[in-house]
């Protein structure tokens, strides 16, 4: 007879949970796996909270069964993260927005520890995570590319030479995580300003006179 395994707390078995897991890896638009040791239950009923506008969900599973899940899914890479009690916050929308209240809260509750994390294929460091948050949100980063570009030539270049190495390292940063996440960036085509017509082109455009009875 063939040895199934046993069940879950809940009433599931082991592998009920690693394709949970799989699943939610493969249908979330990044990943960050945290480390949770000293947080009580109303500090983690706090951080799921404050998660929810993200659109992520805070989850703890058994290491044993999330490693099984990662190896499955191919993503060895995150195995050596899973080490000590670690939670899974999987994001349903906006890595930015999530990155930074996952931080936001780890700044006034340091038992949260980032470890990495998973942005579309592409691994991340618990560094990368935190610079991940330090990049302004996607909406605010577009309309302050709308506003820049409305503004006159003389304006725009005073400002960006301010904010040079900021500003190109958030655009860029952003770009990044757009293409790793799978996002096809719109395509930008400035239309070209209509060239004054030439006088000859205008004179040789322009009808000509009909002689008077006078010049007759």
């Amino acid at each position: 007879m063939a040895k199934t395994d046993a069940a879950g707390p809940q009433g599931r078995s082991k592998a009920a949970v690693v394709d949970e897991i799989r699943a939610k890896l493969a249908e979330a638009d990044a990943a960050v796996l945290t480390e949770y040791r000293g947080l009580t239950v109303r500090e983690l009923a706090d951080l799921r909270a404050a998660l929810r506008p993200a659109a992520t969900e805070y989850k703890v599973f058994k290491n044993t069964l999330a490693r099984r899940a990662v190896e499955s899914a191919g993503l060895t890479e995150l195995l050596p993260l899973l080490e000590g009690p670690v939670a899974i916050a999987f994001v349903r929308g906006d890595a930015v927005v999530a990155a930074k209240a996952l931080r936001d809260f780890g700044r006034v509750n340091s038992a949260l520890v980032l470890k990495g994390g998973l942005l579309g294929d592409r691994v991340l460091s618990s560094g990368e995570v935190s610079a991940l948050a330090d990049i302004a949100p996607r909406e605010v980063l577009l309309a302050r590319l709308a506003g820049d570009l409305q503004a006159p030539l003389v304006r725009a270049a005073g400002l960006f030479g301010g904010l040079q190495r900021k500003a190109a390292y958030a655009f860029k940063a952003l770009i990044e995580v757009r293409v790793a996440a799978g996002e096809a960036l719109p395509a930008f085509e400035p239309s070209a300003p209509e060239a004054p017509a030439r006088p000859d082109a205008v004179a040789a455009a322009a009808p000509e006179a009909e002689p008077s009875e006078s010049d007759s």
